[in-house]
């Protein structure tokens, strides 16, 4: 269920701004997390890890690789 909810957050941060707004200053998966719960969205750690995760498959990089570190160590992209 909380995987569908990280869909929604990121849906519904590309189309309003006050959602965007409201996650902008995050610079680490804690504040993020925070934040998405401020917001209303049930999104847990496991969900940034996974989204992470197929994000780097989707680009062809090895986990860890030129990409960057898992999200629990570098700050959400977007």
């Amino acid at each position: 269920m909380s995987w569908s909810e990280l869909e929604r957050l990121v849906e519904e941060a590309e189309s309003d701004e006050v959602i965007r707004r409201g996650l902008r200053h995050c610079r680490s998966s804690p504040e993020l997390l925070l934040a998405a719960r401020r917001l209303g969205f049930r999104v847990t750690r496991v969900d940034l890890l996974r989204a992470w995760q197929l994000h780097q498959r989707g680009n062809g990089l090895a986990p860890g690789a030129a990409g960057g570190a898992p999200p629990t160590q570098q700050r959400p992209s977007g």
